[in-house]
């Protein structure tokens, strides 16, 4: 290996041994990403490779073209959306029976993550249950010249978990060549008034190519069975803050989440049928259009198996086009212990959407 690359096997080891967040201070502070050189992605793909070296090669998924006539001469936005297991919950309590514990060691799991997101090279990436957002995170993707925030949740279930790496949360990144930021929010979302304990990142930026304005925003709504009248009040909450952002949907918007809502929950009926005009971008590789995938997470724990759809990327159907979506793992390449495994490092399936604007900039509703 060259000189850059070795650098660079350097950083990656030195973020790879979890603790808490106090034992990273002196990494974070000699790895100040301000001060370090730019990463060629191939060359952090090429080390996450040989990390993995023992473990099954990558899942294959193949994009589906969904815009049949688009006349765009711009190039299309990529959005990935991905709860990618936070690792302090992993180990210490989402207890997935058929995973082996050697699967979620984090040397090798960070690197099944970052090789999911070099795989795809989203513009815009937005991620839930990151826990490891300041040692590795931020460090590495800063590097690949995204621009990095972070929301931790108040009271995170992570620092139940001993050994852990502080709180888990939201975490946006976006490359600063293709956008400029323009405003953003942090907020904890309301739920009867009160302030709970989930968290969202809202930003608006500018596109440098079509000089276009959009919102982009990632959440991570309340678990559980038996809370789905929480979940509906802080999805309204939710959307009255992204009207507010958008002002009333004349600026673009796009939400992705985990919002640990099947289709048939209120939550969900909010969004498809907000004067935000959305759509879920993922519904659009059904046949008729008007159905979700059967599955985004699927896993086994001791209360049985669970296999579900909670994973959602929405947008402003007036202002937006979807031109393609990553199609899902099979069944089958998931296998009969689910997931996370060897193969893939969460539990839940990262989705990916192509967007591009729509040709007449003034229609709105």
């Amino acid at each position: 290996m060259g000189n850059s690359t070795s650098r660079l096997y350097s950083m990656l080891a030195k973020t790879l041994s979890s603790g808490a967040v106090a034992q990273h201070q002196d990494c974070l502070e000699q790895l100040d990403s301000a001060q370090l050189d730019p990463i060629d992605p191939k060359d952090l793909l090429e080390e996450c490779q040989i990390v993995l070296q023992k473990r099954p090669p990558r899942f294959q998924r193949n994009f589906v073209n969904l815009e049949k006539n688009t006349t765009s001469s711009h190039r299309p936005i990529r959005v990935m959306q991905w709860n990618i297991l936070a690792q302090a919950l992993g180990e210490g309590k989402d207890n997935f029976v058929q995973c082996p514990m050697e699967a979620l060691k984090w040397e090798e799991r960070k690197c099944l993550i970052l090789e999911e997101i070099l795989a795809y090279k989203p513009d815009i990436l937005c991620l839930q249950e990151v826990d490891h957002y300041f040692d590795t995170f931020e460090p590495l993707l800063s590097r690949l010249g995204y621009q990095c925030t972070f929301f931790p949740k108040p009271w995170s279930p992570c620092l139940d978990v001993e050994h852990n790496n502080g709180p888990d949360g939201c975490a946006m990144f976006f490359l600063k060549e293709r956008f400029e930021f323009v405003n953003g929010a942090n907020f904890r979302l309301m739920a009867m008034k009160l302030k709970t304990n989930q968290v969202a990142i809202a930003q608006t930026l500018k596109c440098h190519e079509t000089g276009r304005l959009f919102c982009i925003a990632v959440t991570h709504l309340k678990a559980r069975t038996g809370w789905e009248r929480f979940r509906s009040a802080q999805g309204c909450d939710l959307l009255q803050n992204l009207k507010n952002i958008t002002q009333g949907a004349k600026i673009p918007l796009i939400v992705c989440g985990d919002f640990n809502a099947e289709p048939t929950e209120e939550v969900y009926r909010q969004f498809s049928n907000s004067s935000l005009n959305l759509n879920s971008a993922y519904k659009l590789l059904s046949p008729d259009g008007q159905s979700e995938p059967p599955y985004t997470t699927w896993n086994i724990r001791p209360s049985g198996e669970c296999r579900h759809t909670l994973d959602y990327i929405w947008y402003s159907q007036h202002a937006l086009n979807v031109n393609s979506a990553l199609g899902l793992l099979t069944e089958e390449q998931i296998g009969p212990n689910r997931l996370p495994s060897f193969n893939y490092p969460s539990d839940h399936l990262s989705l990916v959407c192509d967007f591009s604007f729509n040709q007449d900039p003034d229609r709105l509703l």
